[in-house]
């Protein structure tokens, strides 16, 4: 969803005369093809020019297998600039590569931080964020945690969200899934939970305690399920069925944003989710303690319940009750991130 529009970009450069040229590198990380290859069709992506197929692993072997990989891939063929997006290990372990063989680093979403150090992921940002050159941000708070950090301003641009470039662009595309008339869902009428944590999902008892307390705030509202790959395995040992939730296979982008566009609310432990409800306007509530998105929370519609099941209760008869915020769009979320950190890269790499 990061990539594709800056993909776009480039191509709509390159047609109109840029000499900037890529390729695009797959990781492998993701290697669910409902985790990812789904996402690749319906977003336009073309077929990447490398896989390095890493497959699954321990976040070690995962970061290993990424490096020894990737390094390979430098040493054949040399690249100007090593563009990474988003904060997961990928975005780290090539980062590493690419600097220690003397290739600049921009990072897409630069300078987000949780302070959470039980997640991966903010290892993940603050390593890369330590060598990256150009940071590419997605708000005023990422540009001060980068500033905070000892990062000169004339490195940083901030250009908005290309996650939001992808949601605004494919908006009119949306569709419902395959179950909406089986389930008898309609627009307003039912909840959306994605959880995939171990803080949430890793405990039997904590998980059953969290979906017992979101069907009992739902009230007589369907709650529908998408579950993660890792948290079906979890769901499997789970002798307590809870009634009341449709448990569905991962959606693909269009069916998953169709869902929470019209969803009553959506309940979730995600970072992403949290930027899209924003945009479309739908009540968020965010089952984690902390979150590296606060404009989300100050600016949009989310807001951080933590990972105590008693707390969802009086949340959601808040929202039940019709006073939830309204919120409204980050700065600069206006879809043209992608557009202006090709513009930057021309000056850049090609002064």
């Amino acid at each position: 969803m990061k990539i594709a529009p800056i993909i776009d970009a480039l191509t709509l450069a390159q047609k109109q005369g840029s000499l900037l040229r890529y390729r695009l590198i797959h990781t492998g990380q993701h290697y669910d093809r409902a985790m990812s290859g789904g996402f690749f069709e319906q977003l336009g992506i073309p077929e990447p020019d490398i896989n390095l197929e890493v497959g699954s692993g321990t976040q070690a072997e995962q970061t290993a297998a990424i490096m020894v990989k990737y390094e390979m891939i430098l040493l054949e063929q040399r690249s100007d600039l090593c563009l990474v997006v988003g904060d997961v290990t990928s975005t780290m372990a090539c980062s590493v590569v690419a600097r220690k063989l003397g290739i600049p680093v921009a990072h897409v979403e630069g300078g987000i931080r949780s302070g959470d150090w039980s997640m991966p992921e903010e290892i993940n940002r603050v390593v890369t964020d330590s060598i990256t050159n150009w940071f590419f941000t997605t708000s005023e708070t990422a540009n001060e945690n980068l500033r905070n950090s000892g990062v000169s301003s004339d490195r940083i641009f901030f250009v908005g969200n290309t996650m939001i470039d992808t949601l605004l662009k494919q908006i009119p595309y949306l569709v419902p899934p395959l179950f909406w008339d089986e389930l008898g869902l309609t627009s307003g009428n039912y909840f959306v939970v994605t959880l995939h944590r171990p803080a949430n999902v890793d405990g039997e008892q904590q998980l059953i305690a969290l979906l017992r307390a979101i069907t009992a705030g739902a009230a007589r509202f369907p709650v529908v399920f998408p579950v993660h790959p890792r948290t079906a395995k979890n769901l499997e040992k789970l002798s307590d069925k809870i009634p009341g939730i449709h448990y569905v296979d991962p959606q693909g982008y269009l069916e998953f944003n169709y869902l929470v566009k019209h969803a009553k609310a959506v309940i979730t432990d995600s970072g992403g989710i949290t930027e899209e409800t924003t945009v479309m306007g739908v009540p968020c509530l965010t089952l984690r303690d902390n979150t590296e998105r606060p404009e989300t929370v100050t600016i949009g519609t989310n807001e951080l319940i933590g990972t105590d099941p008693a707390k969802l209760a009086p949340a959601l008869a808040h929202l039940m009750s019709g006073k939830w915020k309204k919120g409204a769009i980050p700065e600069m979320w206006d879809g043209k991130a992608a557009e202006r950190i090709v513009a930057e890269l021309k000056l850049l790499l090609l002064q």
